[in-house]
């Protein structure tokens, strides 16, 4: 009895305290949730189904697929303004994509605007194997006779897992282009790319080199017509150096990725008798990626 007794008046004892700590603000309640965590950097990164990429860049020259375009209508390392757009609409493992190029050369007697290339595709996520497929449509401005299209596939390795590495070493791809309106032949392609991260920096470098085979094209109305058109045509060396901005100015990826790039190829002809360039071109440029 005497037991209860004093049960009874310890809680009564406790029960007073606490209404008097609280009627004086000095007893704190603590919650039973975890208190909320400080936003990551990460967070607030655009995770929808919808992602663009901006890419604003000045070159010495133009060298598309072997061919520097600033030589025609221009003259030798005329600056060329480039702009690609594009939007990447995220359905999971397929991602269709639909965008446009545009090359502006000043210097180009005929049009400013010397090629627009809208281009629409879609990737398939298979990894390790990435499958592109696409259209393009090259237009050039006041040389209608020079317009054409094209279709492409690439298959591109992420050789990541035959490396046992946590990242991709060599990323292979191989790539193939049939122009089945103007000039109605083949374009092959094979690459390789590696990033070199510089950690803490901000700063990446990519060593890129590839190689290309064409069959039966005539490239572009730009060039020499060829009987047999029929060979290897090129290969280009390069590096393109990035550095971001975001980590310049210590800006979170949730306002987007921004990034200034620097270029440095050189592209080199292979079979003396099909059309190529051999010229050492770069530039730089500015990529905003969300």
């Amino acid at each position: 009895m005497r037991s209860g007794v004093l049960a009874g008046s310890f809680f009564a004892v406790l029960i007073l305290s606490i209404i008097a700590g609280r009627a004086s603000g000095q007893v704190e309640m603590e919650s039973v949730y975890a208190p909320p965590e400080p936003p990551r950097e990460e967070e607030g990164v655009n995770e929808g189904g919808v992602h663009n990429l901006l890419t604003v860049s000045y070159l010495t020259d133009y060298v598309f697929r072997g061919i520097d375009f600033s030589d025609f209508g221009g003259h030798e390392d005329t600056a060329n303004l480039q702009i690609q757009g594009q939007l990447t609409f995220d359905l999971g493992a397929i991602q269709p994509f639909i965008g446009v190029f545009a090359n502006v050369c000043n210097d180009d007697p005929i049009s400013d605007f010397q090629e627009i290339r809208p281009f629409v595709g879609a990737e398939l996520e298979l990894r390790p194997i990435n499958v592109a497929i696409g259209q393009n449509s090259y237009i050039y401005p006041d040389r209608d006779d020079f317009n054409t299209s094209e279709l492409w596939a690439r298959i591109t390795l992420d050789d990541s897992a035959l490396w046992k590495t946590a990242e991709p070493i060599f990323t292979p791809y191989i790539l193939a282009a049939y122009d089945y309106d103007e000039n109605n032949g083949w374009y092959f392609e094979a690459g390789i790319r590696h990033d070199f991260e510089i950690e803490g920096t901000g700063i990446t470098i990519s060593a890129i080199a590839d190689v290309a085979y064409v069959m039966d094209l005539q490239q572009i109305g730009f060039t020499p017509l060829v009987p047999d058109n029929t060979g290897w045509q090129h290969y280009d060396i390069g590096l393109i150096g990035r550095y971001s901005l975001n980590s310049l100015f210590n800006t979170p990826r949730r306002y987007g990725e921004w990034s200034v790039e620097g270029y440095l190829f050189y592209t080199d002809g292979i079979d003396n008798d099909i059309p190529a360039t051999s010229q050492l071109w770069g530039g730089v440029g500015i990529r905003f990626e969300y």
